[in-house]
């Protein structure tokens, strides 16, 4: 063993740890909750679009055979003539979108992508406790940048097939080797007067399109 590979040892949580000890994830028993309460499918998605709205995320729901006139309506609303759109994304979403679409492609650079209005995507889940939108970079969500650069960012999400009640249901979806994005509301921070400012390190508008078989209606603006 080199010193550098003793100093560093040294600085271990588990240095003093008994080879043959009880692996860490036996050593315990966790009998957490999996989550708080016992809702329908329906309360679970009522509870996600209130804590959206809570983060400032703007919640719309339609039904399927709306969402291209209603992602149609949001990218006009917000005059954009640019959408990135990745390239596992279902065509007929933007079927009545005016906006000029980019490729997400690998060779897409942080200005060109500063210089795209909107981009549209699907997710993996979504947790109705902390009203957060999980991506995992699949084909419907697109390479993570595409939806940290440009400013508006519109994500559908299939309800309830994709919504969970808790973060530990949440996990049992999700393959941790992937690049996982969670989105509890648009980027925002605060300065040390509590003054708040969105759109530091993410898009500054997020709105969220709860896709299930409901007519459709804003939650909230």
């Amino acid at each position: 063993m080199s010193s550098r590979e003793r100093i560093l040892g040294r600085g271990s949580a588990l240095a003093d740890v008994p080879r043959d000890d009880t692996p860490y994830e036996e050593a315990f028993e966790r009998g957490y909750l999996r989550e708080h309460g016992d809702r329908s499918a329906e309360q679970t998605v009522a509870l996600l679009a209130e804590n959206l709205a809570d983060y400032r995320a703007v919640v719309h729901r339609c039904a399927e055979a709306e969402l291209p006139a209603v992602i149609g309506g949001l990218l006009a609303g917000r005059g954009s003539r640019t959408v990135v759109v990745p390239p596992g994304l279902e065509p007929s979403w933007l079927a009545a979108a005016d906006a000029e679409q980019v490729a997400d492609r690998s060779e897409n650079t942080p200005a060109e992508l500063d210089r795209v209005d909107s981009v549209v995507t699907a997710c993996a889940v979504a947790v109705a406790e902390t009203g957060t939108i999980v991506l995992d970079a699949g084909p419907d969500q697109g390479r993570r940048r595409i939806t940290l650069v440009p400013d508006h960012h519109i994500c559908v999400v299939r309800v309830p097939d994709q919504v969970v009640s808790s973060v530990p249901q949440a996990l049992q979806r999700l393959d941790p080797a992937r690049p996982l994005t969670w989105i509890s509301g648009p980027s925002a921070t605060s300065d040390i007067e509590l003054d708040r400012v969105e759109g530091v390190h993410g898009p500054r508008t997020l709105e969220v399109v709860l896709v299930g078989g409901q007519a459709s209606v804003e939650v909230n603006s």
